[in-house]
């Protein structure tokens, strides 16, 4: 373990317990809907993941807090000891989460090269951390036009932004990422590859939003929309 790996595990620990702590106090103290306290702690959470990317040198160390976290989030939902994060009719999404970063990173992740392919875990990540978060509220806000899958309601409205949000975040990622001091060892892709990839993987993260009972959404859409890529950047 690096000085760099250490410091991140500590900026990594301390930014979670920081996330809680503002989530619970806005619940709290301006009395913010949990509906939308969970969502500012799941794009702050899914937003950490460039700061993985910076602080550490070694993906095994830079997957472990997110791994810690499959644990932990289960503790907390089944205990709903954080209020802003887990309410009474909660599932357990963040555990999925969790487990979704996890798994991209550990099999994509590799900062030491040859070839580091953190690039589509992160488009899938961002694909689930922007375009389900502001499918939800959107939908919730504005949906007016509902579809049920199996015991899933979910509104045309919210599926709309699902694709807007996640497609352009996928594109910003797949465009910005490779290269950069956060990804130097990632292959940079064409724009026509990015532009294919970023709307097939938009729309195949809708799909698997649409149809992932409560919460599932959270492991199905970030897998799908990395896989999409996966294949399409081959």
């Amino acid at each position: 373990m690096t000085n760099h790996d250490l410091i991140g595990l500590l900026a990594s620990y301390s930014y979670a317990v920081s996330l809680l702590i503002i989530g619970e106090g806005l619940r709290r103290l301006f009395g913010v809907e949990p509906n939308l306290t969970r969502k500012v702690i799941h794009v702050g959470a899914g937003m950490w993941i460039f700061g993985v990317l910076w602080l550490f040198d070694r993906w095994e160390f830079g997957v472990l807090p997110f791994a810690t976290f499959i644990g932990l989030n289960y503790l907390l939902y089944r205990y709903r000891i954080v209020g802003a994060m887990d309410a009474e009719d909660s599932s357990p999404g963040t555990v999925y989460f969790a487990m979704s970063v996890t798994l991209l990173f550990g099999l994509l992740w590799r900062p030491n090269g040859p070839i580091d392919q953190v690039p589509i875990a992160a488009a899938g990540v961002m694909a689930m951390t922007w375009g389900d978060a502001l499918a939800a509220l959107i939908g919730r806000r504005f949906g007016q036009h509902k579809y049920q899958v199996g015991n899933s309601i979910r509104s045309w409205e919210g599926s709309a932004a699902m694709f807007i949000v996640s497609t352009t975040a996928i594109f910003l990622v797949l465009s910005l990422l490779p290269g950069s001091f956060l990804s130097p060892f990632a292959v940079s892709f064409d724009k026509a590859r990015i532009i294919l990839a970023s709307v097939l993987s938009g729309a195949f993260a809708t799909v698997a939003e649409g149809v992932s009972p409560q919460g599932t959404d959270n492991l199905s859409v970030p897998l799908v929309a990395a896989g999409v890529v996966w294949l399409v950047m081959r």
